[in-house]
């Protein structure tokens, strides 16, 4: 079987979900009145960031737990309506060359996976039009169909992701040498070496540096 995986953000969708995610928060009607909590929450985190005393992927992670600690206790159905919104907001921003690849691929009958550290709920709710054999994403902790605000959040990234593919795929017999990954950041290098058609889409300067010496295909 052959297997074609998608990042989300920079890749199917050309920008970054989580400052749309914050914008969103800030200007919503209803949960706006939750946004300074969670900015002044998580500003000590980023410029710890930016001052190299924190690392990027706990930062990355602090962060996802922080934004929906923000929502307080709202219920599962709650949190999916508020993604929800997110789909016309958008449309306009997918990566038509990268649609087409999904949309051949799945012609092709190659088994389509779209794999990223955003919530598994959003990725749900704002790809609806697209299909994907399997969507892997950060989940959220869940109890009694409410937000368990006690659980910690294990973000999907960097290692996170092959391990979260394999452990999908260990059932199947995989034909690696054949199969497609499409990513834009560094941090995705070892999803990419996953796959004997590694395709850099929008890629980070140390990722166009490295997909240009292994005469990676670059959309």
């Amino acid at each position: 079987m052959r297997v074609a995986i998608f990042d989300f953000d920079g890749t199917l969708y050309k920008k970054e979900t989580f400052q749309l995610m914050m914008d969103h928060m800030k200007n919503h009607p209803i949960y706006r009145k939750n946004y300074n909590r969670f900015f002044l929450s998580i500003l000590p985190i980023y410029i710890s960031y930016k001052l190299k005393l924190y690392p990027e992927d706990k930062m990355r992670e602090r962060s996802m737990q922080l934004y929906i600690s923000a929502f307080g206790n709202i219920s599962q159905d709650q949190l999916t309506s508020y993604f929800n919104e997110f789909a016309k907001i958008m449309k306009a921003d997918f990566n038509n060359e990268v649609i087409s690849r999904l949309e051949q691929h799945l012609q092709d009958e190659v088994y389509t996976m779209l794999v990223s550290g955003a919530y598994t709920t959003f990725l749900k709710s704002v790809t609806n039009d697209f299909t994907f054999d399997t969507i892997i994403g950060t989940e959220i902790p869940i109890k009694d169909q409410m937000i368990n605000q006690n659980k910690h959040i294990y973000h999907i990234q960097g290692k996170r992701k092959n391990e979260s593919i394999l452990e999908t795929l260990q059932e199947e017999n995989i034909d690696w040498n054949n199969s497609f990954a499409y990513a834009d950041s560094y941090s995705d290098l070892p999803v990419l070496e996953l796959v004997g058609n590694p395709v850099a889409v929008q890629p980070e300067k140390r990722l166009l540096a490295i997909a240009k010496d292994r005469n990676w295909e670059i959309i």
